[in-house]
């Protein structure tokens, strides 16, 4: 196995899979229209690297801003509070969904589209706006009733009014993703942040209660679309079905995706707060919660651009591979050793970190670690397959996994929280092997050579996963369970940068001389 793995390392390193090809060439079977001309893939990789940048450091600002707004508000209001806007944020997480009914996706996807069909869709997204306001408005009351909650019925119809000023910004924030314009975004983003959290302090002291929540989020979202309307201001024009039928055959079909989705991703957490109940629905949630933090807080920041780049060369097979491979190796080499790292110190770490009382939080957490690092880099198979036209085949099996995983977390209910975390591991598989297979076929790249993407972190984490097992043999047991945790930690992560600095130097250099190389640019 180990000299399989080194032969494997030694083929990598030789450059069979260059992820820094000389920018002007391309590969013979690369395919692009005739008359369009090529992406500029180094401008392209300039706007990437400075796009990851900028959304980082500002994911970074918003999120301190918000976490300090949040626990000076969370003082001065009461739980109460908060779950009166919970309860309608139930609703509105759903029904956001709708509202944007994917033209996003289309204006990002579909770059062919004229000037005039923009502004049509510009229209069109007013529209719906306004419908799902009055449709919203109208369902206020019996969610009131089902809740019985006489409140809620208005802070359903305020929040809803965030439908119709979404709706003016969602084309032209789509536009400026389509362009590339991930500094402008992370601005807005950071500058929104700023407002929301001042407004929501306000709101807090002059006693506005619940309220504080409702138009504190509201302010956010104002700010937000007159930000996006300075930089990207759409005309409008009226819709004419013959001209928007394919772009909103292809919204549909992204509409249908999402909603699947949605329910696919929430089906576990349904089944274990019906079938397990409420103790078990929290230990589950909390281990949740931190087994996707390499999920959440980086998978997602890079894939927050990549739609925009898979879609200036979606053309370019050469190109799409190129990124593929250079985007599945970035993510792999930060989130697996996470992953894994979390899945060995489960115990630990839950016990130090929550105390005894969270202890049935280690099985779940400990399983969904073990599979969150391939979950993180399966994130851009689906984009790549909708900015390559098949975004049919991307809704049908979200429609197949929305029947099949909750089945799974059912069946695995069974054997409590800890069989629900291992559908995940069991069964998820075969639900993304058939987005691996499109996707391979698409753009004519071979499984082995993605494979060698991830190889640098696959093996720097099982050799890490060898050394935080013996630590744990090693260190006694009876010694500080803090100090323990900390060992292991720290031997994981020097036994990790040990491993790419001695088989994957070579790529690591060449990494770091292209980055410098870009900004030098």
């Amino acid at each position: 196995m180990n000299q399989t793995l080194t032969n494997l390392v030694e083929e990598y390193e030789e450059g069979l899979c260059d992820i820094f090809p000389d920018s002007a060439a391309v590969d013979d079977d690369t395919s692009v229209p005739s008359g369009s001309p090529l992406i500029d893939t180094r401008s392209l990789d300039h706007s990437l690297v400075q796009g990851i940048a900028w959304t980082g450091s500002m994911k970074w600002v918003s999120q301190i801003l918000t976490w300090v707004g949040s626990l000076f508000v969370a003082r001065l209001l009461t739980p109460q509070d908060y779950g009166l806007v919970g309860m309608a944020a139930v609703y509105m997480g759903f029904v956001s969904l709708l509202n944007e009914f994917g033209l996003g996706t289309v204006i990002v996807t579909q770059r062919d589209l004229t000037n005039e069909q923009v502004k049509q869709l510009n229209t069109f997204s007013i529209f719906l706006g306004l419908t799902f306001f009055a449709v919203s408005c109208l369902a206020s009351l019996p969610l009131a009733v089902f809740f019985k909650t006489s409140q809620l019925r208005w802070v359903l119809a305020a929040m809803s009014t965030a439908f119709v000023i979404t709706a003016f910004r969602t084309v032209p924030y789509a536009i400026l993703q389509r362009d590339l314009q991930f500094k402008t975004l992370a601005l807005i983003e950071a500058i929104q942040s700023l407002i929301q959290a001042f407004s929501m302090v306000v709101f807090a002291l002059v006693g506005l209660r619940y309220w504080t929540l409702v138009l504190g989020g509201l302010v956010g979202t104002v700010a937000s679309t007159v930000l996006v309307w300075t930089r990207s201001r759409q005309p409008f024009a009226w819709p004419q079905a013959h001209s928007l039928k394919r772009a909103l055959n292809f919204s549909a079909d992204v509409l249908i995706a999402r909603i699947s989705w949605y329910f696919s991703s929430n089906a576990d957490f349904l089944v274990a707060g019906r079938v397990l109940g409420k103790a078990a629905l929290g230990a589950y949630t909390f281990g949740w919660t931190i087994a996707n933090i390499p999920l959440e807080r980086i998978s997602t920041l890079i894939t927050r651009l990549t739609p925009s780049v898979f879609s200036a060369v979606q053309s370019e097979l050469a190109s799409l591979r190129r990124y593929l491979l250079t985007l599945t190796e970035g993510l792999a080499l930060i989130t697996f050793p996470i992953s894994f790292g979390v899945a060995i110190v489960a115990e630990e770490l839950v016990l130090v970190v929550l105390g005894e009382k969270w202890r049935g939080v280690v099985l779940p957490l400990r399983l969904l670690s073990a599979y969150a690092g391939f979950r993180s880099i399966f994130i851009l198979i689906p984009q790549l397959l909708v900015n390559t036209g098949h975004v049919k085949f991307w809704k049908w099996n979200c429609v197949a996994t929305t029947i099949l995983l909750p089945i799974s977390f059912y069946v695995g209910s069974h054997w409590g929280t800890g069989g629900i975390a291992a559908a995940w591991i069991v069964i998820h598989p075969f639900v993304v092997l058939p987005y691996y297979w499109k996707a391979f076929r698409t753009i004519k790249l071979s499984p082995l050579e993605y494979f060698k993407s991830v190889l640098p972190a696959l093996w720097g984490s099982l050799c890490m996963g060898c050394v935080v097992l013996a630590l744990k043999i090693l260190v006694a047991p009876a010694w500080a369970l803090p100090f323990r945790l900390g060992v292991e930690i720290l031997g994981g992560v020097a036994t990790y940068l040990s491993v790419l600095l001695i088989y994957h130097r070579p790529r690591l250099t060449a990494f770091h001389e292209y980055l410098v190389d870009l900004r030098s640019t």
